[in-house]
């Protein structure tokens, strides 16, 4: 975990279409596993991906090169449609669904 994604989280969290979802109480727990059940890691690889429709996204590929992940869930549409970064493959969570089912 790192902290651009813990804001950008937050950031999602507070929009008004995500709030009618979930609650105050909801977010703080979520915050607080986050805290007790992940590696924290600052992002200390750059990025460069010449596919990527929004740069936003960049640090998410650089935190993916930092630590070496195998793996990068999202259902970012500018994200899936890359497919991979690198060593790192991007899909829904559905899809690792499926990955994990067979192991």
């Amino acid at each position: 975990m790192c902290e651009e994604l813990k804001v950008e989280f937050l950031r999602i969290a507070s929009r008004e279409k995500i709030r009618k979802y979930t609650t105050a109480e909801h977010i703080e727990k979520t915050l607080e596993l986050m805290n007790v059940s992940c590696i924290w890691s600052p992002i200390t690889d750059v990025a460069v991906s010449s596919g990527l429709r929004d740069a936003k996204d960049l640090y998410l590929l650089a935190f993916t090169e930092t630590v070496k992940a195998d793996y990068l869930l999202t259902g970012d549409k500018d994200l899936l449609v890359l497919r991979t970064h690198n060593r790192t493959k991007i899909m829904t969570y559905k899809e690792f669904e499926t990955i994990i089912a067979t192991l």
